[in-house]
This record gives structure tokens, C-alpha cells and sequence, in this order.
């Protein structure tokens, strides 16, 4: 390998990996311009193994949509409705509260709460919701809501970030998700989702959360109108942010998928998908986990991706999520444990049931990592 790596057009920048230099904006646009995915593919594992050895977690959980209800009209989004339009859902609280009965002292590690500006639901909605799984799961990590839900939050009560934040938590919630951040270019986000939250009230946001000790995940939204140059510049803004608060666990990068929305962009290749991987892992040098999100990127893919960085593959279950099916994704609702622990060993790495913080369960891979 080594003597291949030397006649690659990024050779440098792997030497660069190995002897655990910093890679700056110019590395990341040449290595998204590369095609030797060979390279890409070892510089990549090669970070991934240093942090994780040979480790690809998972976690056991379920996936709440309380209402796709939404005033907003993104470009990239199949998941919305407006008021009264065929297909629009809201769940009153105490049916969401009846569902999530159903899974008390099961293991359930997290449940993952998500959904849409809803205009005429009150704030008290959210508070009450997140009362209510506290108290029927105690157990169960609550991670809900996108930044742009929280702005919204901010909205319709009045009271300033931090305030929503520590009533959110005070009332159950455990972490924030990584939605909303699209691309943070001003000129992409001005095409695909004018009307929502830009980058500086993104980060403002998940600081807030950092900074009362929560720790959430943040996400890139790639394979439409942005270039190579926007994605750097959305990987880097990330890792300008962590470098300040450290509160990001993990990075998950959501091909877009085409059908049923105004977009209409075709779907990213293999190709893209695995060097988006690649880049993201040997760019973001202080973020400590890489995801591949397999109900939008398919088994075989995240199966392909634990070679390209990839150290976690999200979750076993996702009874009736909405967001990549009603935008086309083929992939099944759910998989079970045994199957996605075989996907893993398959690739040649171990497998392990985590938390919501990424501590492992299974005690042999504990130990073998002590």
C-alpha cells in the first residue's frame, strides 16, 4: 500500500494523516477532488482505528415524528405538510404518551424525537410531551428537536435560547439532534431553505446546550446544489465550533434523496457518498465519532463505510420513520440486532451496543478497549 499511496495525487496529504498533522481547507477540497479512493479509503481508517480501533457501535432505540406539520416550505424536504393537507399528522401527548408505554422495561437506549413547526401547537406541547416520556421511560435517553425546532420554541413562547433549553432539559430532554444545518453556506441555504435558521443561530444554540453540559450531534446535508468547496466550508465550521466547546459527539453526514420534493437534484453516487465519509472523518480531527445513518445510506453502503471511517451505525429500529422514506429511500423500517451485529462483523470490525454517550454495553468490548 505504501508504495501505491506514493504515486497517488494526494500522497502528501496522507503523509500528512500519518504523522497526525492538522489538515486545513485546501487538503479538504483536494481530497474531495481525488478519485484514488484507495487513498482516501486508508487515510480515513487509518483516524477511525486510532480512536476506535476496530469498534463499530450501535444503539438500541425508537423514532417519534409528533407531527409533520409545517409553516416552512424547504426545498429538500418530503417530510412536511401543511395544515389540513392529506397525509398531516400532529399526535396529541397523551397518544404519544400511550405509544411509548408500550416499550417500558425493554432496554430502550434512546428515543429520538423530531418533527415540524407546527403553527398553532403551544409550547407547552413539548414540555408536556417530554414530561410525559420522562415519566413513563425513565430509563431512556430523550434526544429531540432539530436547533431550528428550538428558534421556533424561542418563538412562540417568547424567552430567549438559553431559558427554552434549561425548561426543555428540566422537563426531560437529554440531547439535541443534528437537523437542521443543511449546508451552512449563506448562498445554499438562500436556494434550498430560505426561511430557516442560519449557521450562527445553529451553533448559538447547540453552545448553549454544550455549555449546560448536554453533548448532541450534528449533521450535513450533501448530494444537491452544493460544491466540494461548501461541503469543506461546512466541515470546518464544525470543527471551528468544537474547538471551542467540545460538545459534539458524533458528525452524520444525510445523502439527499430526490423524490417528492421541489428540488428534484439527482441522487449522489457511490463515490460521493464514500469520499463525503472519508473527508468528513480525516477532517474533523475533535470530533470523536463518525456515523453512517443506514435508513438513509442503505446496509450495503454502511457496511462499505466502516472502511471509510465510519465508527457507528445509529440504530437498530425506526418503526414508521418518515423523513427518507417520504423522500424514496428503499431501506427497511427496521433491522434487528443479531442482523446489523452480522453487517458489522462482515466488515471486519466488532461490534457494540452503546448509550446515548457512546459508552459501551457490551462488557467484553469494554474490556478489551481497557
Amino acid at each position: 500500500m505504501i508504495s501505491l499511496l506514493a504515486r497517488s495525487d494526494i500522497a502528501d496529504i496522507v503523509a500528512k494523516v500519518e504523522s497526525g498533522q492538522r489538515l486545513d481547507a485546501s487538503d479538504g477540497l483536494r481530497l474531495f477532488r481525488s478519485n484514488d479512493l484507495a487513498a482516501l479509503g486508508y487515510a480515513a481508517n487509518l483516524v477511525r482505528e486510532r480512536r476506535h480501533g476496530d469498534v463499530t457501535t450501535y444503539i438500541v432505540n425508537r423514532y417519534l415524528h409528533y407531527s409533520n406539520v409545517c409553516w416552512d416550505t424547504c426545498k429538500f424536504c418530503s417530510f412536511y405538510r401543511k395544515p389540513g393537507e392529506p397525509g398531516s399528522f400532529t399526535r396529541p401527548v397523551d397518544d404519544i404518551v400511550r405509544w411509548a408505554a408500550q416499550f417500558a422495561g425493554q432496554g430502550i437506549a434512546e428515543l429520538h424525537i423530531v418533527g415540524g413547526l407546527h403553527p398553532s401547537l403551544k409550547y407547552d406541547y413539548y414540555l408536556d410531551m417530554l414530561r410525559g416520556l420522562r415519566a413513563t421511560l425513565p430509563g431512556t435517553s430523550l434526544k429531540g428537536f432539530t436547533a431550528v425546532e428550538v428558534d421556533w420554541f424561542c418563538r412562540i413562547s417568547r424567552k430567549p435560547a438559553a431559558v427554552v433549553m434549561h425548561e426543555l432539559h428540566q422537563a426531560g430532554l437529554d440531547s439535541l439532534t443534528g437537523g437542521g444545518a443543511e449546508i451552512f453556506a449563506p448562498h445554499i441555504r438562500r436556494q434550498i431553505c430560505p426561511n430557516k435558521i442560519d449557521a450562527a443561530r445553529y451553533f448559538e444554540i447547540h453552545g448553549i446546550a454544550h455549555d449546560m453540559g448536554l453533548k448532541t450531534q450534528v449533521t450535513m446535508l450533501y448530494g444537491h446544489i452544493e460544491s466540494d468547496q461548501d461541503r469543506v466550508d461546512h466541515i470546518l465550521r464544525v470543527r471551528e465550533h468544537q474547538d471551542r466547546t467540545g460538545g459534539f459527539q458524533v458528525f452524520i453526514p444525510l445523502a439527499y434523496h430526490p423524490e417528492n420534493n421541489a428540488m428534484k437534484a439527482p441522487r449522489a453516487t457511490g463515490m460521493t457518498d464514500l469520499k463525503v465519509y472519508a473527508v468528513s472523518r480525516l477532517l474533523l480531527d475533535n470530533v470523536p465519532h463518525l456515523k453512517c445513518y443506514w435508513i438513509s445510506a442503505g446496509l450495503k453502503l454502511a457496511q462499505v463505510a466502516l472502511s471509510y471511517g465510519v465508527d457507528d451505525l445509529d440504530g437498530i429500529v425506526y418503526e414508521h420513520e418518515r423523513i427518507f422514506h417520504d423522500a424514496g429511500s428503499s431501506t427497511p423500517q427496521h433491522v434487528s440486532e443479531d442482523a446489523l451485529r452480522k453487517l458489522i462483523t462482515e466488515a471486519g470490525r466488532l461490534p457494540a451496543r452503546r448509550d446515548a454517550r457512546y459508552n459501551l454495553l457490551d462488557n467484553a468490548v469494554a474490556r478489551s478497549n481497557a
